[in-house]
């Protein structure tokens, strides 16, 4: 009578209850020790080997976890955190998996006592409230045009980083190519499209002093015909196209069968004319430079040599939209509907030069550049790469004060008056979910910790001198000077992180730890449905064909 049930198959492993739970904590912990030691300007770099035996030295939280292969599935929607922290605001990605292990490991205690899970994500979301409250009361608002205050955000930002020790430059450039490229949509908004307008360029050589932005952009083209076209043109007027300029080849393959001779003749001369066509409505709006994505005969190459204009072909169409947006030019699609409108005159001048191997097309002194190119020397190809990641993160940074002008306390002060303003409240709150918040308010205390243990200064002493200081509230701005471990005034380290990046990190940490909270049950080993009928299918063995086609994951 009393037989057992078996409900699932044998196959399926299932965990439950509070070995899930620890589980996940435990899991998330690991994560977030990996990149601990990433945080703040003390930090360690991490070397990773990635499948095709490259290296990667970064300390970029985000690009650390982005190349970890992780088994354990918590761990792996940990690190979607940080994916989804740098895609939003491209900074803080190293503190937001701190904070959410942090988070995690202060609720271990209350689930060992049987607290119910949506208790704790109660309170640990009333704790998020009142810290968003927190950050409002103490953000400040500044001026995006004030350079020396944008300047001392972005530094601050990627004081953390590797490049910090090249002082401004990379701030700098980061300021530079953010501002070129902001469109203002009124209301006094901002937008910065980092992506699509802001191309870095990396070309290894030269020292990193040498990197700039450019006031326009460049490209790793040559002109068609080097001995013929010129390769400065100051001021030139530009035509951008978007068609071939050779003979129309027919879509699909036709046989044509000639009787006579003379027809093949007029065939090739129709070829000739309907080149000549084209190339003479161009170079009717006397250009100096004509662009185009696709490809350009040899025929279209010598009526535009004759005429003095230099070519460039088979250009990609994101640098094409770059162009039109630094000159002011407009891509046509068709050389019969060019207007004058379309020749883009902003350019101040055009060059070919030579930058180590490779010959690259500048379009630079642009009157009103609406994209740039950020032009990254150095010497090796990993040192450009984690050069070129901090820039991105500095742009976003810039890109974020641009949108949304508003600074908070950076070096653990906004956890510290966050933490200690929460310790005051949880006192007003009643029933069970008190523990839980002041817990929750324990745990941002972990950023200003890990600085310290970062910088190699008594942890613990620092600690309680800082709570002390905070406790009373007297001053939002004290927090920890990274490089030293000394505990200092923020305002004047001018040490400061953009607000947004801090709410989306709070948001994130804890909506996080909710989530992997109130998970109380892993099915594992579920296989994929097999057609009925089909026996066990046979084990692949991978040949040595298939080895090349493996799906490489995109960056």
């Amino acid at each position: 009578m009393n037989a057992p049930v078996l409900v699932l198959k044998d196959s399926l492993k299932r965990e439950s209850g509070t070995k899930v739970h620890h589980g996940n904590i435990q899991a998330s912990k690991a994560v977030a020790d990996i990149i601990r030691t990433t945080l703040g300007p003390r930090s360690m770099l991490k070397m990773l080997l990635d499948a095709g035996g490259g290296i990667v030295v970064t300390n970029d939280g985000n690009a650390i976890l982005r190349e970890l292969d992780v088994a354990h599935p918590a761990a792996k929607s940990m690190i979607e955190l940080s994916r989804t922290q740098d895609e939003e605001v491209g900074d803080g990605t190293t503190s937001v998996i701190v904070l959410a292990g942090e988070m995690l490991h202060v609720a271990e205690a209350f689930i060992e006592k049987s607290y119910h899970p949506t208790v704790i994500c109660r309170a640990y979301n009333k704790a998020l409230e009142d810290a968003i409250a927190v950050l409002d009361k103490i953000a400040m608002t500044i001026d995006v045009n004030d350079r020396g205050t944008v300047l001392g955000l972005v530094k601050s930002c990627i004081g953390t980083k590797f490049t910090s020790q090249f002082g401004d430059l990379i701030a700098d450039l980061a300021i530079d190519a953010t501002t070129t490229v902001g469109v203002d949509l009124g209301q006094g908004l901002r937008e910065v499209d980092i992506k699509k307008y802001i191309k870095v360029e990396k070309v290894p050589g030269g020292q990193l002093e040498d990197s700039k932005v450019l006031k326009g952009v460049m490209f790793n083209k040559d002109v068609v015909a080097p001995g013929k076209m010129k390769r400065k043109i100051v001021n030139p007027r530009i035509i951008l196209l978007d068609c071939p300029l050779e003979y129309k080849k027919g879509e699909n393959q036709t046989n044509a069968e000639l009787v006579r001779e003379e027809d093949w003749e007029i065939l090739l001369k129709l070829e000739e004319e309907y080149i000549e066509n084209i190339c003479v409505q161009i170079l009717k709006f006397k250009p100096d430079l004509v662009i185009t994505e696709k490809g350009l005969s040899d025929l279209a190459c010598h009526y535009f040599s004759k005429a003095g204009v230099s070519a460039i072909r088979r250009l990609r169409k994101t640098d094409n939209n770059r162009i039109a947006k630094a000159c002011g030019a407009v891509i046509v699609n068709r050389p019969d509907e060019l207007q004058e409108s379309d020749v883009g005159t902003g350019a101040g001048l055009f060059e070919v030069k030579k930058i180590g191997d490779d010959f690259f097309a500048f379009v630079v002194d642009c009157k009103e550049p609406k994209a740039c190119t950020v032009l990254l020397r150095g010497p090796s190809k990993d040192l450009l790469n984690e050069v070129e990641r901090n820039l991105q993160d500095a742009m976003s940074v810039s890109r974020n004060i641009i949108k949304n002008p508003k600074l908070v306390p950076g070096g653990g002060a906004t956890e510290l008056t966050v933490s200690a303003t929460l310790k005051q409240k949880s006192a007003t709150i009643e029933g069970i979910e008190k523990w839980p918040y002041e817990a929750a308010a324990i745990a941002f205390e972990a950023i200003p910790r890990t600085l310290a243990q970062n910088c190699g200064v008594n942890v613990i002493r620092t600690m309680t001198a800082l709570q002390g200081k905070h406790a009373n509230g007297e001053n939002a701005w004290t927090g920890i000077d990274g490089n030293t471990g000394a505990i200092a005034d923020m305002k004047e380290s001018k040490i400061w992180d953009a607000y947004n990046v801090k709410a989306q990190t709070f948001k994130t940490a804890i909506e996080a730890a909710c989530m992997l909270l109130r998970i109380d049950d892993i099915v594992s080993g579920i296989k994929k449905k097999q057609a009925p009928g089909a026996g066990p299918s046979k084990p692949t063995i991978e040949t040595e064909g298939d080895a090349d086609n493996e799906q490489i994951l995109p960056d």
